[in-house]
């Protein structure tokens, strides 16, 4: 059995745009002070990325762009503006107004602190 694909293909045409939305893979950390997420989302620029929270839940939507050079011409892509969608119940200790995000070379870093209310905190003994 082959593995490969013999396929016709005709270069240069770019007039059938396809779209698809991808599951980015995504690590989340936790400690004490909160989570940090942090999601791959290769090609996507600052202004192509949306991340909103609404009713205790993290939206990340994303566009990504891959510019073709303007000595090359496209010959073949299987997938030409793949869109990146993921979304996340949070937990209502955290603070969702708090929430610092980066990103850098298609990674982006999502710091959620806990609330101040849910913070461990160390409770003093009196003693007498």
């Amino acid at each position: 059995m082959s593995t490969e694909s013999n396929v016709a293909v005709s270069g240069g045409n770019r007039a059938e745009q396809r779209t698809a939305t991808i599951v980015p893979p995504v690590d989340i950390f936790e400690d004490a002070s909160g989570i940090t997420l942090i999601a791959d989302l290769p090609g996507v620029s600052k202004d192509r990325l949306d991340i909103r929270v609404q009713s205790e839940r993290l939206f990340i939507e994303a566009e990504a762009r891959v510019e073709v050079p303007a000595n090359l011409q496209v010959f073949h892509t299987e997938v030409d503006q793949p869109r990146y969608r993921r979304a996340f119940n949070l937990s209502a200790e955290l603070d969702t107004g708090a929430i610092d995000a980066s990103l850098k070379d298609g990674v982006l870093t999502l710091r959620i602190p806990r609330a101040q209310a849910a913070q461990p905190r160390r409770i003093e003994v009196q003693v007498g």
